[in-house]
């Protein structure tokens, strides 16, 4: 899976130092944000079939306007936002063992990822997002104050060869020092 359009690097150049180690290290960000705050937990936003955006689409081998499980949720430290997750599923996983996804509720997904051996990650791929880009819109219409750019990342990871996209916009928070 090469992800390389619609934006999204390889590479990110000029990203603010304390938010640079958020956004490249490959391990399980649900377990360093538990490390980080105090009263980790996550909060579910929606859940369902939705069209997947464009770009996710062709990342996943999606015709355009094609439906898949679709799963949004804030990562909170306390009260405040940390992360915007959101994470797609081509309908043909969820009969290839990712199943599971539809009834995690508030639990992290991240826990899962990380913890059965049959899953692997591909590479991270990075950009910014701002009015317009589906995803900054979806932050924007849940959250009171958004800076006007905001950095996200995102990997496919493969269970039997169905890939879940999971994608993750960074908030202020994780910015400060």
């Amino acid at each position: 899976m090469h992800d390389l359009r619609q934006g999204w690097i390889a590479h990110p150049l000029s990203i603010p130092r304390p938010l640079r180690h958020w956004l490249v290290d490959r391990g399980s960000l649900t377990q360093r944000l538990r490390s980080h705050c105090t009263d980790f937990r996550v909060m579910p936003l929606a859940t369902g079939l939705a069209r997947a955006h464009r770009d996710e689409c062709g990342l996943l081998a999606l015709a355009p306007q094609t439906h898949a499980y679709v799963r949004e949720v804030l990562l909170m430290c306390g009260n405040t936002p940390a992360v915007f997750a959101h994470s797609v599923l081509p309908l043909a996983g969820l009969r290839g063992g990712w199943h599971g996804i539809t009834g995690l509720g508030n639990r992290s997904l991240g826990e899962a990822l990380f913890h059965d051996p049959r899953i692997g990650r591909q590479a991270l791929s990075f950009r910014r997002v701002c009015g317009g880009h589906p995803l900054y819109d979806a932050v924007a219409a849940r959250l009171p104050e958004v800076p006007h750019r905001l950095w996200a990342r995102r990997s496919a990871f493969c269970l039997n060869g169905h890939p879940l996209l999971v994608t993750e916009v960074f908030l202020p928070l994780l910015e400060c020092p």
